[in-house]
């Protein structure tokens, strides 16, 4: 994880109900506690994807075995302690030829790209990863309510208020989560 990727959270519902939200340990020792059977939809606050998690994870026997086992894994090409990952990349001679001339070579142009398009587009990504999380979250759990696609469309086309209004009936924790998700989406007054 880089030093700029906030820790990740997580939420629970049961039915429409919001049962636990923190870290992943703390959601399963506030789900281990619990007595109901589940079903629980669990979802990552950052993506707003649903997620499966183990309930008998991070049980202390099992800790204890994954640590026998956790300096068996291969190491992998990179600086993994520096949080460098190597993928292969694609690109056309030319672009090649280009990133070979640069101080540096290929790697340390590439950052530089990238880190210069993430500045220049922080706020665009800003509102769309807000959008997405909140349509995937959104789409889980609330498929079927009452103006589900007419909210859908409220949530693209940056209308806050006409958001508002159309989740309004829906269940409380629900709509709660759902403008926690979606408050980075929309425009600065």
């Amino acid at each position: 994880m880089s030093s700029d990727t906030p820790p990740t959270t997580l939420t629970v519902f049961f039915g429409f109900q919001r049962i636990a939200q923190g870290s992943k340990a703390e959601v399963l020792d506030q789900l281990r506690r619990r007595d109901d059977p589940g079903p629980y939809l669990v979802f990552d606050d950052q993506t707003g994807t649903q997620l499966d998690l183990d309930l008998r994870e991070l049980l202390p026997e099992l800790r204890d075995h994954e640590a026998e086992h956790r300096d068996d894994a291969p190491r992998g090409v990179g600086r993994p302690k520096l949080g460098v990952v190597a993928r292969e990349v694609t690109l056309l001679p030319r672009h090649w030829d280009w990133l070979g001339r640069q101080p540096g070579g290929a790697s340390v142009a590439l950052r530089k790209l990238v880190d210069d398009a993430r500045r220049v587009n922080a706020e665009r990504d800003t509102v769309r990863a807000a959008h997405e999380a909140t349509y995937r979250f959104m789409t889980a759990i609330a498929g079927n309510l009452p103006g589900f696609e007419e909210a859908t469309r409220a949530l693209f086309a940056g209308e806050e208020q006409r958001f508002g209004n159309l989740i309004e009936p829906w269940p409380a924790d629900v709509r709660a989560h759902l403008q926690k998700l979606s408050a980075a989406g929309w425009p600065s007054q």
